[in-house]
């Protein structure tokens, strides 16, 4: 039975740091509301990890997967005063799988517990490469930092990439592929994706095409699809891979 699947964002807001935030969904909302999205503060779903429901039940059930700040980064500086209680709380809930995804894994030993020692078991930590030189510089600092379960996430894919020697460490649990969504995505091609599938199946290493974005570049032709079928599409497109 799959995992149930979760979030958490115990902080909101941030500030573009590379390729892939210039076209941020978070930006996009915010400012659709009138709201200055890099004023970073605490949400008042802090604690949702170890809240109850009035019948007593933790509103996060035990042995979901809970992808953490997607509203923001966890590594993000202004939530350096807040991240050593949110590693609290991580280990407070151990039936809890959390799933962290960053572009800013140059900051992963700021506010570090003291405990952490070569990693959480109920932590992953996803680090994103948008293009060759975000995968250059984040993906060895990803290998070399004391993890037990890490992935890679190319998302907004803007590029085509070669990840094949951060692969053959045996390191790397899973690598996502999307392309990006909004009304002024980038194209991401279908060829891009298939190298990084073709990786993978050579190292064997998990892949997952996430979703397609909303312009994909396939035979020729760049189709704009919608936003509730980018994720339908990609998962037709039966490029998934699962290691053996």
């Amino acid at each position: 039975m799959a995992k149930e699947i979760d979030l958490w964002n115990p902080w909101h807001g941030c500030r573009k740091i590379s390729e892939g935030c210039l076209n941020c969904y978070v930006y996009r909302i915010d400012s659709s509301f009138g709201k200055n999205p890099e004023i970073v503060e605490k949400t008042k779903d802090f604690f949702l990890p170890l809240k109850r429901n009035k019948s007593g039940s933790l509103k996060i059930p035990p042995l979901a997967r809970v992808y953490t700040c997607l509203s923001s980064d966890f590594f993000l500086e202004d939530a350096d005063p807040w991240r050593a209680q949110a590693w609290q709380i991580i280990k407070a809930r151990p039936d809890l799988h959390f799933c962290i995804i960053t572009k800013r894994i140059h900051r992963f030993y700021e506010k570090l517990p003291a405990d952490w020692a070569d990693g959480y078991e109920n932590v992953t930590i996803i680090s994103t490469c948008e293009n060759q030189k975000r995968a250059d510089f984040r993906l060895p600092i990803l290998l070399d930092a004391p993890i037990k379960n890490r992935e890679i996430t190319c998302e907004p894919l803007l590029e085509n990439l070669d990840i094949k020697k951060y692969l053959k460490t045996g390191k790397i649990k899973r690598v996502i592929a999307g392309g990006e969504s909004g009304p002024n995505a980038r194209i991401c091609r279908h060829e891009w994706v298939e190298s990084l599938r073709r990786q993978c199946v050579e190292a064997n290493v998990p892949f997952s095409f996430k979703q397609t974005g909303a312009r994909y570049f396939y035979g020729g032709k760049i189709y704009s699809i919608p936003r509730n079928k980018q994720h339908s599409q990609a998962a037709k497109s039966g490029m998934d891979f699962e290691a053996e």
